[in-house]
């Protein structure tokens, strides 16, 4: 997909707005649910900030969702088919990584896949919201993944899979000098917004 920082940012903003707005939540009643200013959700739903991997992650436990509801096509007809030039790409500008949305939009699976090229030194932190019933596997592809779930530390080679709740702080670190790849599944366990 070739689509600008700029057009992501407004098509990102525009889903928290969208999200927001379903739940009936004011921009104060979501800066309360999420410990995010807000001026800075306001900025985000205008698309004028880029915002960073673990601030949408507050946003989303605000909102009670995913990360992978914020990257969902929505304007685009459902189709069971994602050709790769069509999915979704962001990166994070505060650790670099890009993930694809690899998973078809709008077809009610419970399942979303998505790819993460995490860059050499990386490093990202999520203070996970507790999600009823979620999961999500990390399957590494190329390279090793270093991961902090709370206090327990692994390290995580290529073939390697983890399944994990959302029910903890993750840090996941590239410790290599070449970018790594690996594939998050992530099983919403009931019906998605």
């Amino acid at each position: 997909m070739s689509a600008t920082a700029s057009d992501i940012d407004g098509r990102i903003g525009a889903r928290i707005h969208a999200l927001r707005t379903a739940r009936g939540l004011t921009l104060d009643g979501l800066a309360r649910l999420s410990d995010v200013s807000r001026a800075m959700l306001s900025r985000i739903e205008r698309g004028e900030s880029s915002p960073t991997a673990q601030l949408l992650n507050k946003i989303c436990g605000g909102l009670g969702v995913m990360l992978s509801a914020l990257f969902a096509e929505t304007e685009k007809p459902p189709s069971p088919l994602a050709r790769r030039a069509d999915q979704p790409v962001w990166r994070d500008p505060a650790s670099g990584y890009l993930r694809r949305a690899v998973s078809p939009a709008q077809t009610g699976s419970l399942v979303d896949i998505v790819e993460v090229e995490f860059p050499a030194g990386g490093s990202v932190a999520f203070d996970n919201q507790r999600l009823a019933g979620a999961d999500q596997h990390i399957w590494v592809l190329d390279g090793t993944l270093e991961l902090e779930l709370g206090e327990e530390r692994l390290r995580l080679e290529a073939g390697d899979c983890l399944m994990m709740r959302f029910d903890r702080p993750i840090v996941f670190r590239n410790p290599a000098r070449r970018a790594i790849r690996y594939a998050v599944v992530v099983s919403h366990g009931a019906a998605r917004p």
